[in-house]
């Protein structure tokens, strides 16, 4: 049984996705964790800062962020942006262009399959894709490409109604990003993607304006044939036809007519132009539902979901640290607060374990990464230490807050505790405070991991923002 996914799925679940982050039952939360490097030797892990691991997409590694998450910003629905990837017009550029029948056989040879320029299966399958981000940051969809020539003239102009180059290349201009856009979604490899009010408006459902000849046929009667009828079951589109040497040469619209789902030019039929002794097969290009620009995000392929998150210092007073780095960073959605079951909506939420020192005996200086051990067995990581309020926060994980010393409990991730004596392997040491242990903000295991990234080191500093967008793709 034959049977596909159609890319209407991709864009609905892309939809979907985009319309929750403004409900009020949803919660999604970008985290950054993982303050120890990746070290290709730690069990589990492997992978180097230069060369970071792949995630993978298992129950235990989800149980795994958590424990070296550092703190989440919630992501609202102003941070999101439907995008699709960038592609900036480049003379020399051969373009494909939009035809609704990509993966269609035109004729009983089984190598006349319908394709774009670079053999992709479908509009959004080719690196040269059918859109362009111009200079003057509109963005345009290619409607022909002068016979697969390549483009030279930059396309411009902000006009409803497709037009025709000095290279000979059709445009139908689409939408123009603006500041905001640019300044906050657009990147190297991807770019918003937004349908343009006036152009939608604009736009007339089946309207049939240009027509694709995949094979001219022979013995046809020279001349140009005018204002011939689309036949199909829309109405009012007219073409031209131009027969040279007994070939079909060329089929031009003259008016698009409106509400065709399919069309025949029927070519043969046309009064005068004579019996070919090989017919022409010529395909109108039938447009999306509503016409062309009449919903951008779809025609264009916006089934990717960026998000642009930023983290400005010690946000959230403090939640965020600073004097460290992160290497991981991922959305999880639906968070509990701490010790609850209630689905967290704060700005932002620590996810760190932090103990507090007695001030007498004065504590060490202790240091970012390194270990540090208590005599009950208690383990674990120096995330950040502020020597002024006496407060450490740290991680506990399954390769650093393990017990290892032999006994009952070895193995085991032994929570530190008021009065700990806890070292650090430099040797500071600092008593433990009583009430001194305060739990993180953000229920670990809580909720559930949508996106995971593992990433080089990315070091904060409190004079430091940080701007992470991230790609998701349906």
């Amino acid at each position: 049984m034959a049977a596909i996914v159609t890319n209407k799925f991709r864009l609905n679940n892309a939809e979907q996705f985009y319309e929750s982050f403004s409900e009020a039952s949803t919660s999604f939360y970008l985290f950054v964790g993982r303050p120890q490097p990746w070290t290709s030797t730690t069990p589990f892990g492997g992978g180097t800062d230069s060369a970071p691991p792949t995630p993978l997409d298992n129950v235990d590694d989800e149980y795994m962020y958590f424990r070296d998450m550092q703190a989440a910003k919630r992501i609202a629905a102003a941070d999101i942006q439907y995008a699709i990837p960038r592609h900036n017009w480049t003379s020399g550029t051969i373009y494909d262009y939009y035809r609704g029948d990509y993966g269609a056989q035109w004729s009983s040879t089984a190598s006349d399959i319908v394709k774009t320029v670079n053999n992709g299966t479908n509009l959004w399958a080719s690196t040269t894709l059918f859109y362009v981000l111009s200079s003057t940051n509109n963005v345009y969809k290619c409607m022909g490409n002068n016979g697969g020539a390549a483009s030279t003239e930059e396309p411009a102009g902000t006009s409803n109604s497709e037009y025709t180059a000095g290279d000979s290349y059709v445009w139908k201009y689409m939408y123009t990003l603006t500041t905001t856009q640019i300044t906050d979604f657009l990147t190297a490899d991807f770019m918003p993607v937004l349908t343009n009010g006036t152009v939608s408006g604009a736009a007339v459902d089946g309207a049939v304006s240009q027509y694709k000849v995949m094979r001219g046929g022979a013995g046809y009667t020279n001349g140009t044939y005018s204002n011939q009828t689309l036949r199909g079951d829309g109405s009012g589109a007219t073409f031209n036809v131009t027969v040279a040497g007994g070939v079909v040469t060329a089929v031009t619209g003259v008016l698009p007519g409106s509400g065709y789902t399919f069309g025949d030019c029927n070519i043969d039929a046309i009064s005068l132009i004579g019996t070919p002794s090989t017919s022409a097969i010529v395909t109108p290009i039938i447009g999306p539902k509503g016409g062309q620009g009449y919903n951008a995000v779809n025609e264009l392929g916006g089934f990717y979901i960026m998000t642009n998150t930023t983290i400005s210092g010690t946000e959230g007073g403090g939640d965020f640290v600073v004097d460290q780095d992160f290497r991981r960073v991922g959305i999880v959605l639906n968070p509990y607060n701490y010790g609850t079951s209630t689905v967290a909506t704060a700005a932002t939420l620590n996810a760190l374990t932090s103990m507090t020192f007695d001030a007498s005996p004065t504590p060490g200086a202790f240091l970012a990464d390194e270990a540090i051990t208590a005599p009950s067995g208690a383990a674990g990581k120096v995330v950040a230490w502020d020597s002024t309020t006496r407060i450490l926060k740290y991680i506990q994980t399954q390769w650093t807050g393990v017990k290892t010393t032999a006994g009952a409990t070895q193995g085991n991730i032994i929570p530190f505790a008021a009065a700990d004596v806890v070292t650090s392997a430099s040797s500071a040491t600092g008593t433990i405070a009583t009430g001194g242990i305060t739990n993180p903000e953000i229920a670990y295991y809580s909720g559930n991991t949508i996106y995971a990234e593992d990433r080089a080191p990315i070091s904060r500093a409190t004079d430091q923002t940080e701007n992470i967008k991230l790609i998701v793709e349906f």
